[in-house]
């Protein structure tokens, strides 16, 4: 069963009380909604405010030229459910979760996709850390096995394929920065198996990104591709972003996210250091804002639209960095800023509103495509809620374990 952690200077009564009311309000909309959704999973709402629906079933994959990722959003939704039943104690909460698991279940041999870390890593794990319940367990590792496959070995080291069967060059030679916040499922299966390889293969995607994605000013890139020959990057461009070179917001949270956990699970403090120095340059381009623009480059109209979903992780990640730094001042730095941000949000976006089924308001899964442009994301919504369980449920949603020898 799921532990308290001590995570350092314990909230303030403000906080406690404001951080509460979210929590209250959050079980509220999914107790509602989850007798909505058959046998469908929310993505993003429409304009109405509506949870717009996809299978768990949809996987990954090519049609023809064009990239379609699926439904890499269902896990959020068990992540969602937990995290109202540990909240509240109620069982339906948890009834929910485990027949939505069992929905989500049937992708744990998805081949096509890294998202195979965010899907689990938000479901099964803290169904397995919660009950104790095996099947979790079970389909998790299963999970982790699939993306531990992605793993390209090249002459420079290795990296997971981001996207489409291995047998497809257009897949083998792709990556991108998402994958960082997908090696959270790697590295658990290498604790609760006790099968190296799983480390070993995030370690190499960790490291192998320094390389393919930092620009030197440490920004990042959305998506590159490697020449599997001598593993050098002969191109960085993006899905998501405002232009191949833009400072794409989301794909900084995935980096400083995905370094904060290497650096917890490896013990590298040089993982550490490009956590902060991701974060550092996140906060210098956000400026005195809360949610930053979905692309810091974006122009005209563009630039006005604010990505929640950003914000959240980085949230998230700066309450991780706030547990593993060594100096206490840093920790104390960093777990500040990530509560005033996660505090910011309850405050100014979250949707207590009931014709806005979503959490989180103006967030922006892809301007590109024009899709969830001004809305909730239920990727967002969930990192928003794992953020929630950091800051008042420390330990009790995801397990909790202190930094690998990281040193002063």
């Amino acid at each position: 069963m799921a532990q308290q952690h001590d995570t350092g200077r314990p909230l303030t009564t403000a906080q406690q009380q404001l951080f509460s009311r979210t929590l209250d309000r959050l079980a509220e909309k999914v107790a509602a909604d989850e007798p909505t959704l058959g046998v469908e999973f929310p993505y993003v709402t429409a304009p109405d405010g509506k949870w717009v629906l996809m299978p768990a079933s949809r996987s990954a994959g090519y049609s023809g030229e064009a990239w379609s990722h699926g439904n890499w959003f269902c896990g959020f939704w068990v992540g969602l459910l937990w995290t109202a039943y540990l909240h509240t104690g109620e069982a339906r909460f948890r009834t929910w979760a485990r027949e939505r698991m069992q929905l989500v279940a049937q992708r744990a041999d998805d081949g096509n996709t890294h998202d195979i870390g965010f899907i689990f890593e938000s479901s099964a794990i803290p169904g397995f850390h919660i009950t104790g319940e095996r099947w979790y367990a079970d389909v998790a590792l299963q999970a982790a096995s699939r993306l531990r496959a992605r793993l390209v070995t090249t002459p420079r080291g290795a990296y997971l394929s981001s996207w489409g069967p291995l047998d497809d060059p257009r897949g083998r030679r792709s990556s991108a920065i998402d994958t960082m916040a997908n090696l959270p499922l790697l590295y658990w299966a290498a604790r609760h198996s006790g099968d190296a390889s799983f480390r070993l293969a995030a370690d190499a995607h960790a490291a192998m990104t320094e390389q393919g994605f930092l620009r030197a000013n440490d920004s990042t890139y959305h998506a590159v591709e490697y020449d599997e020959a001598t593993g050098a990057r002969t191109r960085g461009f993006t899905f998501q972003g405002s232009g191949d070179e833009s400072d794409w917001a989301r794909g900084q949270a995935w980096a400083i996210y995905g370094y904060v956990e290497s650096a917890r699970e490896t013990g590298k403090r040089h993982y550490l250091e490009l956590a902060e120095r991701t974060a550092t340059y996140y906060l210098a381009k956000l400026g005195d804002r809360l949610v930053p623009p979905w692309d810091f480059d974006a122009q005209g109209e563009d630039a006005a639209i604010k990505d929640t979903a950003t914000s959240a992780i980085v949230a998230s990640a700066f309450l991780e960095l706030g547990d593993v730094h060594p100096d206490p001042a840093r920790r104390e730095t960093w777990r500040a800023r990530g509560l005033d941000t996660l505090a910011g949000l309850c405050r100014e976006e979250f949707a207590t509103e009931d014709t806005h089924r979503g959490l989180l308001r103006n967030s922006c899964y892809s301007r590109p495509h024009r899709e969830g442009v001004v809305s909730a994301t239920l990727f967002g919504d969930y990192f928003f809620t794992e953020a929630l369980a950091r800051a008042a449920m420390p330990g009790r949603l995801l397990p909790a374990h202190g930094p690998a020898a990281l040193q002063p």
